[in-house]
């Protein structure tokens, strides 16, 4: 029973962080609305596309693979040849700082300095957030592995926290400084989450008893050190980091690949970018989706071994989540996608005015709210693959990763110069379909001789269909009649009206899907694990 209240509470970790990066994105998302008020949409492509995408591949490369390998359920793992190898983070986030900062200082179209002033400063100052990050890694890995969830809410959502109201701070009153403000707010942010962990588990040390079986006994413990009759790291994480690394490089191209195409081919200007991130950051939550889940499934599932040899009481927790989960972002994502099509202009006008809602833009927030519902089935289903598939089968699926990357570069480059922004989108999509494709083809293999059946949380109740429809006639003659180019009076009573019909698909989902409601109520939200639950 208690690996059971443990896999619940892996479960409800993959929730707090799903809620998590929600905040985040919020916090994000009303930054960029105070911002935008200050700064051009030049600079904001700088930042949110130019910068943080050096910022998210150094860190990504740094660590990704080193994650996904210690996170592995492997028999007999020493946590002190985990920390040591989480360690290895620190001298790799140094050599991809330096490769990329080179590249994108030298060798990447610079922006004008007279409108973006101090871009070199920027650069530098987004590698140095990424090396004092994994300072933390080992203690982030530590408290993943054991159950610490509310210790990544906290150190994730403070450092966030303080870094939007620094940013916000600075670009209002010192406007002139250029990226400077941001990049002060993103080392800060970094130090803060870094400083977060140490503190925390230091506390944790001092004032509480934490076992004999806890890794951490002093602060010594929290850097690498030489193990008596043992090897400084695990020779088969190292095989699995190996082979991680080959994966997390096609990962990385396919998660961020539009911009890598924005920043690389220059088909979009600065200020392009700029407005496309807006966009983006509506679907961000649905990306990191793989991220929070791989926190479940990776402790819950031995690697490599089929479905018969798993622990019972896993499969059985693993395929109601997955099942569940399925039906959850499924349900979620055609909401979006419904509400989305009518509602794409009002939003995009009443948060940026003219400037967001002119011209191609609500038709490329429509588009996206399809990109978001294949995202979000995406995450879910892909992390179950990565979790479950044994070493030979990484190193298979890496060649399929390369097709993947080609299919997103040539789609892309062929449907921006064909639609435009909006080609970025249909893109992805076609990217998202075909993982998803090998996903479930995966899935229905590795449960095709057992009586389980994960797959039907892809299908909704036909009164959920029909009240969806029904709900995307009415708010599309509710935007014809109430919203473009009438008073505030008409487009309140579109609102009021998708409220409405909002509610009608909730109160539906909650009678006709009365399972899925037991199963979050009860399994992610229902049980205690205690003092593990940090």
């Amino acid at each position: 029973m208690e690996g059971r209240d443990l896999l619940a509470g892996a479960a409800r970790a993959a929730t707090y962080n799903m809620a998590l990066q929600l905040c985040i994105r919020i916090m994000t998302f009303v930054l960029n609305g105070v911002v935008l008020r200050y700064i051009s949409k030049e600079m904001l492509g700088v930042v949110n596309v130019r910068l943080t995408l050096l910022y998210t591949t150094t860190l990504f490369l740094a660590t990704e693979s080193f994650d996904q390998a210690c996170l592995s359920k492997i028999e007999d793992k020493d946590w002190r040849q985990v920390v040591n190898q989480m360690w290895l983070t620190f001298p790799m986030s140094i050599l991809v700082c330096l490769v990329f900062g080179c590249v994108w200082m030298f060798v990447l179209e610079s922006p004008d300095s007279e409108s973006i002033p101090y871009y070199g400063t920027g650069v530098v100052c987004f590698c140095l957030t990424t090396i004092i990050t994994t300072l933390a890694r080992p203690h982030f890995i530590i408290g993943q592995c054991h159950l610490f969830n509310r210790l990544r809410v906290i150190s994730v959502a403070l450092s966030e926290l303080v870094r939007c109201i620094i940013a916000a701070f600075l670009v209002i009153y010192f406007p002139h400084w250029g990226l400077i403000n941001f990049s002060i707010a993103q080392v800060v942010c970094a130090i803060t989450y870094s400083a977060i962990y140490y503190v925390i588990f230091y506390l944790m040390i001092k004032t509480e008893d934490t076992g004999e079986s806890f890794v951490f006994q002093s602060v010594r413990d929290f850097f690498p050190k030489i193990l008596p009759n043992k090897s400084f790291v695990d020779w088969r994480l190292v095989s699995l980091t190996r082979s991680f690394f080959k994966q997390s490089i096609f990962k990385q191209l396919l998660t961020e690949g539009e911009k890598y195409i924005m920043t690389v081919f220059g088909v979009l200007s600065f200020g392009d970018q700029g407005y496309y991130d807006i966009i983006d950051n509506t679907g961000v939550v649905f990306r990191e989706l793989d991220d929070s889940l791989q926190y479940f499934f990776y402790p819950a599932l031995l690697r490599g071994f089929p479905l018969h040899l798993q622990p019972p009481d896993s499969v059985d927790l693993v395929t109601s989540v997955l099942e569940h989960l399925l039906k959850t972002v499924t349900l979620i994502g055609s909401i979006i996608l419904v509400f989305g099509q009518s509602y794409a202009f009002l939003a995009l006008d009443l948060y940026g005015g003219s400037l967001l809602s002119a011209g191609s833009g609500p038709l490329l927030l429509r588009w996206y709210c399809l990109y978001v519902l294949v995202l979000a089935v995406n995450g879910i289903t892909e992390c179950f693959y990565f979790a479950v598939m044994s070493k030979k089968e990484i190193d298979s699926y890496n060649h399929k990763m390369l097709l993947f990357s080609v299919i997103l570069l040539v789609s892309s480059l062929f449907l921006t110069r064909l639609v435009g922004s909006v080609g970025f989108v249909l893109a992805n999509c076609i990217n998202m379909a075909c993982r998803i494709m090998q996903s479930i083809y995966f899935i229905h293999n590795y449960y095709k001789d057992s009586g389980f059946k994960p797959l039907k949380g892809f299908i909704p109740s036909y009164p959920v269909i029909g009240s969806l429809a029904a709900a995307y006639c009415t708010t599309a003659l509710s935007e014809s009649y109430f919203c473009c180019g009438y008073g505030n009076l008409y487009r309140l009573l579109h609102i009021v009206l998708g409220g409405l019909c909002l509610l009608g698909v909730m109160i539906t989902i909650a009678i006709r899907e009365r399972e899925l409601v037991q199963f979050v109520t009860t399994q992610l939200w229902g049980r205690k694990i205690g003092k593990t639950n940090f």
